[in-house]
């Protein structure tokens, strides 16, 4: 491993989970690559987020998290290799539409950032990461699970997240090991997915496990996640009697799912998310019926068992009167890396930080097993899932057992 300055965290914790670098430079002149002598006093990284429509609540929270990390760098010093120099964030509103991402991206690298992170929406991200690869700029995807992103020979993307295969796999191996932790057992599933790229990988990674550990998933359904009502395909997907339900999709159609559970109130062990947007969200607990008491969700998620996690927990919240969201954690640690990258290329040229961004061996603030190390395809093959509970009213992490703050309960639901 080599030696580079490390995450540290000040004593007042605004500085808290930054580089300790004492300098960073590289201002880049419009439509070329960025200047990488000493005397240029600043570096710029774009990054983009959906800061309007739907996802603009997760977007505004990852334009405020890039802000914190770049600010952390810059109350530490910033890049000690270019000598002194800052770094600054120039925030774009894709609107979460791919056509504006494509289009803000390539405004810009034009404009001279040495580094892009982004998008929350796979679509969006897969257009900007043909521009970067058009443009030979890296990209830190920080939320974007497609697979085929990545599936294209591009060299210059990089995703921290684990893809919607690697989580539905996870997922599956995670069920079977936490119910013989609790001394049961899971023989058949039923799936609900969205029927969009997305629910479609997490339900293919997931079978193809769990057909490998003796796990039989007897109804798989997709849906349309604008729909109101799922009670039809909630029975659909439990027909013949399961041991579990595992739903991969978003908020709104995960809490149609829950009252359609309430309502039916199949015999089933647990209700559990594939990377499901909506069952490991505080306000889950407020919306769904009884709490959404037990219901279970392997997700992607900020490590509550690390202190360097905590404290920008509590900083976020602090700054902006809110809890931080995976999805802002994520995009902190996407600017790490960057940040790290230009630290150890000791360099503002685009293609140098790519090079170095392949080698990154940053530990992130999101669950891990172990520090970053991205593949040959740029995916991070370390990213990991953790599976979160709802107990009691809160979310709490619960499997494996070394990044748990309480014991699973399982069977999960009260027959």
């Amino acid at each position: 491993m080599r030696t580079r300055n490390r995450i540290v965290a000040s004593a007042s914790g605004i500085a808290l989970g930054a580089l300790a670098l004492s300098a960073c430079a590289g201002s880049a002149v419009s439509g070329t690559a960025a200047d990488t002598s000493a005397d240029v006093e600043e570096i710029v990284i774009g990054s983009l987020h959906p800061l309007s429509g739907a996802n603009a609540a997760d977007g505004q929270q990852m334009a405020n998290a890039a802000q914190m990390a770049v600010d952390a760098i810059n109350e530490a010093g910033g890049i000690d290799s270019l000598g002194g120099a800052q770094l600054v964030v120039e925030e774009a509103d894709t609107r979460g539409e791919a056509e504006t991402g494509q289009s803000e991206a390539t405004r810009l690298i034009q404009e001279g950032v040495v580094g892009l992170v982004g998008s929350y929406q796979s679509g969006t991200s897969a257009n900007i990461a043909s521009v970067s690869e058009r443009n030979g700029v890296p990209f830190v995807m920080d939320v974007s699970a497609l697979d085929s992103i990545l599936e294209q020979g591009y060299t210059n993307s990089f995703r921290i997240q684990p893809s919607g295969s690697m989580m539905g796999s996870q997922a599956a191996i995670d069920l079977v090991d936490m119910a013989e932790a609790s001394g049961t057992s899971v023989e058949s599933v039923g799936y609900l997915y969205e029927q969009g790229n997305f629910g479609a990988s997490a339900y293919e990674g997931f079978a193809a496990q769990a057909e490998e550990l003796g796990v039989e998933v007897t109804n798989a359904v997709s849906y349309d996640p604008a729909a109101s009502d799922l009670s039809t395909q909630v029975q659909q997907a439990i027909a013949g009697g399961v041991d579990v339900l595992a739903v991969s999709g978003y908020y709104n159609d995960g809490l149609a799912i829950a009252r359609a559970v309430s309502s039916i109130a199949p015999d089933l062990d647990a209700v559990y998310g594939v990377a499901n947007g909506g069952f490991d969200q505080s306000q889950f607990v407020v919306d769904a019926p009884e709490g959404g008491e037990g219901y279970l969700n392997a997700n992607y998620h900020w490590d509550v068992t690390k202190p360097a996690a905590q404290e920008l927990a509590e900083a976020y919240e602090a700054e902006y009167g809110e809890p931080i969201r995976t999805s802002a954690v994520l995009t902190y640690d996407a600017v790490m890396v960057i940040a790290e990258a230009i630290e150890d290329a000791g360099s503002a040229d685009p293609a140098a930080i790519r090079d170095a961004i392949a080698e990154s061996d940053y530990e992130p603030l999101v669950v891990n097993d172990g520090p970053v190390a991205f593949d040959e395809t740029g995916q991070n093959e370390n990213a990991s899932v953790v599976v979160m509970q709802i107990q009691d009213g809160s979310v709490l992490q619960v499997f494996p057992s070394d990044l748990a703050e309480a014991d699973a309960v399982f069977p999960a639901l009260a027959n």
